[in-house]
């Protein structure tokens, strides 16, 4: 099975590059299925429900989250209407929607099934703050791999101390862990013994000219002033990044693979459907 992980989509530049680029790359690696990080995606923080809808009909199977789940009200309020979309693991059970799920990879009835998961890290986040995802991570694993031995799970995270931690954990566990939120590809893909594949951070799906998908002179006034500034976003040299991972029968990873995918520059039109659609 090959295993598609697009990295963060951030703003209006990560879904042009999604959409650009999503199709051929599928082609391209012969891809099985696929799953998105869509936490920056709607105006660089949050997921909308729109954009929800529009990445699941271009082709993400599941769509997962981070620290930004619940910034966009009208997800949070359709969350048991969108069950492809995953949110944090290791919140409290009063939490709306879901952290983890078994998918099914195809339409026939022998298919395989997948399971997603998503865990917060504990390391650097203000306003959302996720159970131990130490403590939570055994059980959640368990209780997946009586389903299916393929299982991948999206470790939201800022420390890369706490990424590497949890991945020596995981280790033989399960498929793969998969880092994101830093938006900065890591050079560290491997397989760990016993046939997890990880990676530190996946990247992001955006513009490559930005700081983390977000205009530059815009966070240099950030640091200067102290005030936070996200509202606008970079739309320069747009890339689709992520991993491509590919598994064996047994759910263990055989490969590996950083993905770089540039797509043409954003012309002013798509600039502004984008904002229309994330606003309609």
């Amino acid at each position: 099975m090959r295993i598609l992980y697009i990295a963060e989509i951030v703003g209006k530049a990560g879904i042009y590059a999604f959409k650009k680029g999503l199709s051929a790359l599928k082609q391209e690696k012969a891809v099985d299925f696929v799953i998105a990080c869509a936490d920056g995606a709607t105006g660089g923080n949050g997921l909308g429900r729109n954009h929800a809808g529009l990445f699941r009909k271009l082709g993400a199977q599941v769509l997962t989250t981070g620290e930004c789940c619940f910034y966009k009200k009208d997800l949070v309020e359709n969350f048991a209407k969108i069950p492809y979309v995953l949110r944090p693991d290791n919140l409290n059970r009063e939490a709306p929607g879901i952290g983890s799920r078994i998918f099914k990879t195809g339409t026939n009835p022998g298919d395989p099934k997948i399971a997603i998961g998503v865990l917060l890290g504990q390391s650097g986040f203000s306003r959302l703050h996720g159970n131990n995802p130490f403590s939570v991570l055994p059980v959640l694993l368990e209780r997946l791999r009586q389903e299916t031995p393929y299982v991948i799970i999206d470790f939201h995270a800022e420390a890369s101390a706490e990424k590497g931690t949890l991945f020596a954990l995981a280790a033989g566990c399960c498929s793969a862990v998969i880092g994101s939120h830093t938006r900065v590809q890591t050079a560290d893909e491997r397989i760990l013994p016993g046939g997890t594949a990880v990676i530190t951070d996946a990247g992001r799906t955006g513009s490559a000219e930005s700081v983390g998908g977000v205009n530059k002179e815009k966070r240099i006034q950030e640091y200067l002033t102290g005030i936070p500034e996200w509202t606008k976003e970079a739309v320069d040299k747009p890339e689709l990044q992520g991993v491509l991972i590919e598994l064996d029968g047994a759910g263990k990873a055989c490969s590996i693979e950083r993905i770089r995918h540039r797509v043409p520059d954003m012309p002013l039109q798509s600039v502004q459907e984008e904002t229309r659609e994330g606003l309609a």
